[in-house]
């Protein structure tokens, strides 16, 4: 089973990254080497396309390391194609209905559990088509993960993360908090009982709740909330905050 998919249901926290510009040959290579588990290439407002994830996904084989593709929007078709070029797993923006959970989880995954379209010896299965197991194998493999980031979406949350199949209900946190008319205001007690509320419903259904801290602070704060899936900010933050306090401590020691 994919390892991260695997760590999740046992109840353990995994640790990644959200890329939306740095998509090189090296950057999964790089965070493998830091430790991180699982990779999140971003189609929705990062700069990645298909051909882009295509490389990225496979610039991952061969290190120890789980990358996934967050698709531009639910209605994306085929929404497995991110699947077919080796992604093991798919987060799918906007979810705000039940209905559009189910779909969601079908178009993933193969039949008898969906409708997932059949493609054999492509780069998923590195170019050596499987048996008759290697269908419901790929089924156990994927990892689903539903975006939710809406007023609606919470609205109807219980019914969203129990549909047989969600493995992660990830926090949007500024869409949520735009929708809610508190944008931005992560302190706002509307945001952190959704917050609340989004862990306790996670944990009635067995799946994991997810979560991009901006933060090591606020890292540690989610996780003993009970947020499992998290994405060590983005690459974006990480570089230029990295860059600013290099400069910064160079600065300060010049001056001393």
């Amino acid at each position: 089973m994919n390892p991260m998919r695997k760590k999740l249901k046992e109840g353990g926290v995994a640790y990644g990254l959200l890329v939306q510009e740095l998509f090189t040959s090296g950057i999964a290579p790089m965070l493998a080497e830091c430790g991180a588990e699982f990779v999140l290439f971003d189609m929705e407002h990062g700069r990645c396309d298909i051909s882009m994830a295509a490389d990225m996904i496979a610039f991952c084989r061969g290190v120890e390391i789980v990358p996934m593709v967050r698709v531009p929007d639910a209605d994306v078709v085929p929404l497995s194609r991110v699947l077919d070029l080796g992604a093991r797993g798919v987060m799918v923006p906007r979810v705000e209905s039940r209905k559009q959970m189910i779909e969601i989880v079908s178009r993933l995954k193969y039949p008898p559990e969906g409708k997932r379209g059949v493609a054999v010896g492509m780069a998923h299965d590195q170019y050596r088509p499987g048996g008759p197991g290697s269908f419901s194998e790929a089924n156990q493999e994927i990892l689903v993960i539903a975006l939710v980031e809406t007023a609606t979406a919470f609205e109807h949350l219980d019914d969203i993360i129990s549909v047989p199949g969600v493995d992660v209900a990830w926090m949007g946190h500024y869409d949520l908090s735009v929708s809610m008319g508190i944008p931005a205001q992560f302190e706002h007690p509307k945001f952190l009982a959704a917050m609340d509320t989004l862990v306790d419903t996670c944990a009635r259904h067995s799946v994991a709740p997810g979560f991009l801290p901006a933060t090591p602070s606020e890292a540690l704060f989610w996780i003993r909330r009970g947020f499992r899936m998290i994405s060590l900010s983005s690459d974006i933050a990480i570089f230029m905050n990295a860059f600013r306090g290099f400069r910064r401590s160079v600065d300060e020691n010049l001056s001393a």
